[in-house]
């Protein structure tokens, strides 16, 4: 457990404003109760409140990141699956852990909870964070710990309109709320998911307009997604969200796809080269996305095992957030 002992210094000069009282007294209650062992009647009655209120306080201080709590067990034998997973496929994988009898849907909102906290640990200031919409990074979105950065950019990888919506609700709830999360300004990638021709694509990445956000894309220092999967027990947005018609999946089927990261395909051997549906993708080719210095992949569900494994062929990720059951799958897979 640890706290943040700067939270209540006044806010950077420029700024105008300082910390709010709530975010005060919540890191006062943190400090007293975690790092000077006070009871909550003892803390209601230093801070002339009541221990309610300092529950509540403290709950507060938890939610908004001023306290991070960690467990450790030497009984938890989830380590030893981490570090056979990093041996196997050399990414730092992230377990959490969820009872096998647990829904699919309850599995992901866990996970992407557990995923929402971790990612604090990889944001920071001057950093320029790419996030694919979808149902896994819509579910982690709502769930956000706020940690404050300055310069910190987020960039969509991959436009969200299809022929009945211009997606743009869809997506730019998603981002707006990893922008409050991280005082980060966002940069929302206003194109189709798909172009109706490869040729029409071409010509607006010649465009200045998008060739900024293509540049900011290219320079991304983490990248956070989930998986694709038409065999998903949760569906995939991209799945369920009519952005394909019969002959996008029978050209899929054909090309033998087993799942997409940002609206990019690929197939079980990690290669994405002469699928035809990437030619009119507006997601981050997976050799850019490569290049970023972290790629956090969030999974759940053994469902999504023939998408997972094909990513970790394609090398897109170097930092694994799943759930104990399809951990354990992954590693016997």
């Amino acid at each position: 457990m640890s706290t943040s002992e700067n939270a209540a210094k006044p806010a950077s000069a420029g700024t105008g404003a300082a910390h709010p009282p709530k975010r005060i007294d919540a890191l006062r209650a943190a400090q007293l109760y975690y790092q000077q062992d006070l009871t909550m009647e003892a803390i209601a009655h230093e801070l002339g409140t009541s221990r309610s209120s300092v529950s509540r306080l403290l709950t507060h201080a938890r939610d908004i990141g001023l306290v991070e709590i960690n467990v450790r067990s030497p009984l938890d034998q989830s380590s030893h699956v981490q570090s056979d997973l990093y041996q196997r496929f050399g990414i730092t994988t992230h377990i959490v852990p969820v009872g096998g009898q647990t829904s699919e849907v309850d599995r992901l909102e866990r996970v992407a909870i557990s995923a929402a906290r971790l990612l604090g640990q990889f944001v920071d200031s001057n950093m320029i964070i790419g996030v694919a919409w979808g149902s896994t990074v819509s579910a982690i979105s709502r769930h956000l710990v706020v940690k404050q950065t300055h310069n910190t950019e987020i960039v969509q990888l991959n436009g969200a309109g299809n022929t009945q919506t211009t997606g743009i609700d869809y997506s730019s709830e998603i981002l707006q709320r990893f922008g409050v999360a991280f005082g980060a300004k966002v940069q929302q990638f206003p194109v189709p998911a798909f172009f109706d021709r490869s040729s029409t694509k071409d010509a607006l990445w010649a465009e200045r307009s998008t060739k900024r956000v293509l540049d900011l894309q290219s320079r991304m220092d983490v990248a956070v997604f989930g998986l694709g999967s038409p065999l998903a027990e949760v569906p995939s947005r991209v799945y369920i969200g009519e952005y394909l018609e019969p002959a996008d999946y029978r050209s899929l089927r054909e090309s033998e796809v087993v799942g997409d990261v940002a609206t990019v395909f690929y197939r079980a051997d990690g290669s994405s080269d002469r699928i035809p549906m990437n030619d009119r993708s507006s997601g981050t080719p997976l050799g850019l996305l490569r290049a970023a210095p972290r790629r956090v992949c969030v999974s759940a569900g053994v469902s999504k095992l023939p998408a997972l494994l094909g990513a970790l062929a394609a090398r897109l990720v170097t930092d694994l957030i799943i759930d104990e059951t399809t951990a354990r799958a992954l590693l016997n897979s």
